[in-house]
């Protein structure tokens, strides 16, 4: 359950980094530590208030909502992080790799009762596991999921990239630019398969299109790829 393609309007294709199980398990006990410290500093401070019993309870649930709220809160606000999920790099992003919103949020948070609470987090584990996508019963019905944001350093963070020995260019125009303008290319198309960001692909494709003056049959994604291997090629053969 590494990750999955999803295909966007404008036909360009994100390869989403799935949150493994284990990160949003343990993104889970985060949070609950943190509403349980919430709920707990809550008492304590009512206690030492010494009031009686009506307002006592009264005050707690006023003040004890937003734990009651937290998921929903946070992740309207925090753009799909709770303190959990900033803690482990995993943020909830709809299916099609853009922010959700409000309504989405709020049909996830309602299903924990399913998901989490009523079978002790059997169903949603269960679900993660057949759908293979990062989709809990929740996740289901808002269009959503959680997507990894750990970056792996590798070679292939570099501007260096395998090209086969029969590879054969397209675009020789790619030696219009230099290194440290490659570099900033590959690692801004990086970033963007790795965040599901479409529309910043879109973006080196016109920029790419634009500077080389071409006309590329390929979609936007293929593009970009074929460019940063092509000029591979044209630097390591000259």
């Amino acid at each position: 359950m590494e990750g999955f393609q999803i295909e966007t309007a404008q036909n360009v294709g994100i390869q989403q980094n799935v949150a493994n199980l284990g990160d949003r398990m343990l993104a889970y006990l985060i949070d609950s530590f943190v509403i349980i410290g919430y709920s707990i500093a809550v008492i304590m401070l009512l206690v030492a208030l010494d009031l009686d019993s009506g307002d006592f309870w009264a005050l707690y649930l006023l003040v004890s909502l937003p734990a009651f709220l937290y998921y929903v809160l946070l992740e309207t606000f925090w753009n799909g992080q709770t303190v959990g999920k900033y803690a482990m790099k995993i943020r909830v992003v709809k299916f099609d790799g853009s922010k959700p919103g409000f309504a989405n949020y709020f049909v996830r948070w309602i299903l924990r009762i399913i998901d989490i609470v009523l079978s002790s987090g059997g169903v949603a584990v269960l679900a993660i596991l057949i759908r293979g996508n990062g989709q809990r019963v929740g996740d289901i019905a808002a269009g959503t999921t959680v997507i990894s944001e750990k970056v792996k350093i590798t070679i292939n963070d570099t501007i260096l990239k395998e090209v086969p020995k029969d590879y054969i260019p397209t675009y020789s125009q790619v030696t219009l630019f230099k290194d440290s303008e490659m570099q900033t290319i590959k690692n801004l198309y990086d970033t963007a398969i790795l965040k599901g960001q479409h529309n910043v692909i879109l973006s080196l494709n016109n920029k790419l299109i634009e500077v080389m003056q071409v006309e590329p049959k390929e979609k936007p994604i293929v593009f970009v790829e074929t460019v940063i291997s092509d000029y591979n090629y044209f630097t390591q053969n000259m």
